[in-house]
C-alpha cells in the first residue's frame, strides 16, 4: 500500500488491521515530513474503508520513536526558514488521532519521546512493553512540550504531568500505567502474538486482555506525594519556592530542583503556563495553542542554542537567554500565546 513517506514508514492491510511500520531505525524511527504526510493519508483512507477495523502503530529497532528530525529543524531555522509546515502538518496529525473514530493501537517497545509521543498517545489504545522508556525532554533543549502535550499531561493524576513537562525525566512502562499514559502493558516477546490477534479479531480489548501483565510504578509513594505537593502549586514561583524549602533535607527535591535549573528558563515558564492552561482546553484548542508557541520558539534564541548544545557541540552547556527564571517576564511569557492573525492553525 502506498500513502508515500518512501523507506521511513510503512503501510500493510494485515486481516482485519491496518498496520503501520515506523522504518528508520539508523535514526531511531525519528519523525520526518513524509512520514507525517504519508501517515495522516493513511488514517483518512483506512477511517473509510469498512474492511479495516483498527490501526496499530508499531516501529523497528531499538526505539519506538525517539522525537522529531530536529537536527532538520534547527537547520533549516538557522537558514531563515523554519519549517513551519512540518509542524502545522504534525499538529493537525495529532489532532486526527486524537477523534480518529476506529481503535487506534500503539505498540510501544524502546523510548519515546516528543514526536513519537504525538503519533501513539492521543491513540484509544497505549500498549507499552517492559523496554518502553517514556520522556518529553523538551525544556532541556530551549523548546517546549509539544504535539499535544498539553492536552495529555495535563491528565495524569497527582501532577505527575507538570513533573514531566519541567523536568523532561524518564519514566518506564510501571509509572506510565499507574499514571494513565499508557492503557495496557506486555512483554515484549508477546508483541508478534498481540498483533496476529488484531489482525485476527479487529477487537483491541479481548486481545490486550489475554496478553496484558501487571507492571508495578516505577516511583516509590513518598515520590509520588512529594511531586504531588510541589507541582500542584499555585503558580511556578509556588513551586520552585515548595521544592527549595524542602531541597534542605529532601534528596528528591535537591535533584529535581537542580534539574529545572539546568533547563531553558523560558521553555519552563512557557511550559508551566501551557500544561496549565490545557487542564481546560480541547485537544483541537491545545494544538493552536501550540502552533502559536512555536512559531514565536522558533523564531527565538534558546531553541537554536539548546540544539547547538546537545547536538552540534554534543555535551556542551548551553547559555540560555535570559539566564534565570526570573529573568522572564509575564509580558514575555505572554507574547508566546498571542494569537497569530491569519497565520492560526487550521484544523
Amino acid at each position: 500500500m502506498d500513502f508515500g513517506g518512501g523507506d521511513e514508514i510503512r503501510f500493510e492491510r494485515l486481516g482485519r488491521a491496518g498496520v503501520v511500520t515506523l522504518t528508520r531505525p539508523q535514526a531511531l524511527n525519528a519523525v520526518t515530513h513524509s512520514m507525517v504526510k504519508a501517515l495522516d493519508k493513511a488514517l483518512h483512507a483506512w477511517e473509510r474503508d469498512p474492511g479495516v477495523d483498527l490501526v496499530v502503530v508499531k516501529a523497528d529497532g531499538r526505539a519506538f520513536s525517539a522525537g522529531g528530525d530536529i537536527l532538520h529543524v534547527y537547520e533549516a531555522g538557522r537558514a531563515g526558514k523554519p519549517p513551519v509546515d512540518f509542524f502545522a502538518d504534525e499538529y493537525r496529525l495529532n489532532a486526527h488521532i486524537a477523534r480518529f473514530r476506529k481503535p487506534y493501537v500503539a505498540l510501544i517497545n524502546g523510548i519515546v519521546m516528543g514526536g513519537g509521543v504525538g503519533i501513539s498517545f492521543h491513540g484509544s489504545h497505549r500498549v507499552m512493553t517492559e523496554n518502553a522508556q517514556f520522556a518529553m525532554p523538551e525544556v532541556g533543549i530551549g523548546f517546549f512540550p509539544d504535539v499535544g502535550a498539553s492536552h495529555l499531561l495535563p491528565d495524569l493524576g497527582g501532577s505527575f504531568g507538570m513533573y514531566l513537562a519541567l523536568t523532561g525525566n524518564r519514566i518506564r512502562y510501571g509509572d506510565a500505567l499507574w499514571s494513565g499514559l499508557a492503557t495496557h502493558t506486555i512483554k515484549a516477546e508477546d508483541q508478534p502474538g498481540v498483533l496476529a490477534g488484531l489482525a485476527e479479531t479487529g477487537d483491541p480489548e479481548s486481545v490486550l486482555r489475554g496478553y496484558f501483565v501487571s507492571a508495578s510504578r516505577e516511583t516509590e509513594r513518598p515520590t509520588l506525594e512529594a511531586i504531588a505537593r510541589h507541582f500542584s502549586q499555585p503558580s511556578l514561583g509556588d513551586a520552585i519556592d515548595s521544592l527549595e524549602r524542602a531541597a534542605v533535607a529532601d534528596e528528591f527535591a535537591a535533584k529535581t530542583l537542580a534539574t529545572i535549573k539546568t533547563r531553558s528558563p523560558t521553555s519552563i515558564r512557557v511550559a508551566w503556563r501551557q500544561i496549565s492552561a490545557g487542564q481546560t482546553l480541547s485537544m483541537d484548542e491545545c494544538m493552536r495553542m501550540e502552533f502559536r508557541i512555536l512559531n514565536r520558539m522558533l523564531a527565538g534564541h534558546d531553541f537554536y542554542e539548546g540544539i547547538r548544545a546537545a547536538i552540534i557541540d554534543k555535551g556542551s552547556v548551553p547559555q540560555w537567554r535570559p539566564v534565570g527564571l526570573d529573568a522572564v517576564g509575564d509580558a514575555q511569557v505572554d507574547a508566546y500565546f498571542a494569537s497569530l492573525g491569519e497565520r492560526e492553525l487550521e484544523l
